[in-house]
């Protein structure tokens, strides 16, 4: 699952991430009931924005837009509720002509396992099978992927004959051309038409956005391979590539707030807020977030007046203010508590391996059943995708890929309070709400 836009479920509200899941798994069984089950692996996170933007503009209800789909090895062998209709069709049309085409430039400039005869032989004939699939389904939701493998062509042929030194927005063009081709048309899906122009322009800036962080993440290896890179063939510094990554940020953001959305939160998110999670990804914080975060490291950044009393007496005794030893708190009191208020009780602790006060523990199992199931989970992927039981303990645990591939720091644990912005209210440890947002 390939895609600039990852989202993780420290940044999720629990709707939210219910509404991301249920795309991304509609977006899999679509491509696996028009296409086969080979075209399942085409599901990238950035082609489910189609779905997500023509599901937020319709004005049908929600029901209309799920169905029950069945037990899956990735979602450890449970249901769920999965998009589907018109808008994760054209999802998955877009998505298997993008694949297309990406492994057709593998082909090309033989990277891996695709400089051998044979796999490139099989894969050429994978890709005109994806094409003639594509262009099949999309056909049924009005929409032409021609325009989508004509800009691939176009591409290849911008960069033979680019001449050094010349622009970089000359190499995006063609793929801002396809990404702006495939938001517009959620708008004709949706029944709005007079979202297409602002969602165009959005779509033709993530498309400049997907490819100039895609050549930024991939320079030094394109330059250890010898491969051609279009940072490196224009000349572009990766500060001018971050100026115009942050640009198509703002611009995006921009261009939302001129679309009409009968559900905003998800598009919001994922268009405003993940992408610049992705530039910071690639290039770093920006320098503002940076002189921010260094502003409220200082002792005073609660803006209480305690804090700078303490620091300079301190400093007047010639001691440093953290060096002052902690205030202790009378006995049966909670420090920070006032005086006079009575003590609170006590403490309960939460998480794995505590019970609530009157609960029950869980009973382990023993060996042979402990590793009967973990056997179980273990071969319907239970243990590596998901949040599960312990097979042996019974305690609560987070899948693998969940304690492995998170971004956000510990700070971030549990701002998810409101659906738009996720609760992170200014705060600088994830970023604050910068894109001109009421939340």
């Amino acid at each position: 699952m390939f895609g600039i836009i990852r989202p993780c479920k420290h940044r999720l509200s629990e709707r939210l991430q219910a509404s991301w899941l249920a795309h991304l798994c509609g977006l899999c069984l679509a491509l696996r009931d028009d296409h086969g089950q080979l075209a399942r692996t085409a599901t990238n996170y950035d082609g489910l924005i189609i779905s997500v933007l023509v599901e937020a503009q319709a004005a049908r209800e929600d029901a209309s837009w799920r169905r029950t789909a069945g037990p899956c090895p990735l979602r450890g062998m449970r249901t769920a509720s999965v998009a589907r209709g018109e808008g994760a069709r054209l999802a998955a049309a877009v998505s298997l002509a993008l694949a297309s085409v990406k492994i057709r430039d593998h082909v090309e400039d033989r990277d891996g396992v695709f400089g051998r005869r044979p796999v490139a032989a099989g894969a050429r004939a994978v890709t005109r099978r994806w094409d003639r699939q594509s262009a099949g389904s999309a056909s049924t939701v009005g929409f032409d992927t021609g325009v989508l493998l004509e800009a691939a062509s176009r591409q290849s042929e911008l960069e033979r004959s680019l001449p050094p030194g010349g622009s970089v927005l000359l190499v995006t063009e063609p793929t801002e051309t396809a990404t702006s081709a495939a938001f517009a048309h959620t708008a004709v899906l949706a029944g709005r038409p007079g979202n297409a122009a602002p969602l165009a322009e959005a779509g033709r800036l993530f498309g400049r956005l997907a490819h100039l962080l895609d050549a930024a993440e991939d320079q030094a290896a394109d330059a250890d391979a010898g491969a051609w890179n279009p940072l490196t063939a224009t000349g572009t510094d990766r500060a001018e590539a971050e100026r115009l990554c942050r640009d198509a940020v703002h611009g995006i953001r921009l261009a939302l707030r001129e679309v009409e959305l009968t559900d905003r939160a998800l598009v919001h998110l994922l268009l405003a807020h993940e992408t610049g999670q992705a530039v910071q990804r690639v290039f770093g914080p920006a320098a503002h977030t940076a002189a921010s975060r260094t502003r409220n490291a200082g002792p005073a950044a609660d803006g209480s007046a305690h804090a700078a009393s303490d620091g300079s007496a301190h400093a007047a005794a010639g001691e440093h203010p953290h060096d002052a030893p902690p205030r202790q708190a009378p006995p049966g009191q909670t420090p920070g508590q006032d005086p006079g208020q009575a003590p609170l009780p006590p403490r309960v602790p939460q998480g794995p391996g505590f019970t609530p006060i009157g609960g029950k523990p869980p009973r382990p199992r023993n060996l042979l059943a402990g590793c009967a199931v973990w056997a179980l989970m273990a071969c319907t992927c239970q243990l590596l995708c998901c949040d599960h039981d312990d097979p042996f303990s019974r305690e609560r645990r987070d899948g693998w890929c969940a304690r492995h591939d998170c971004e956000c720091p510990d700070c971030c644990d549990g701002c998810n309070g409101c659906d738009c912005c996720n609760g992170c209210d200014g705060c600088d440890c994830c970023g604050g709400c910068d894109c001109g947002c009421d939340c």
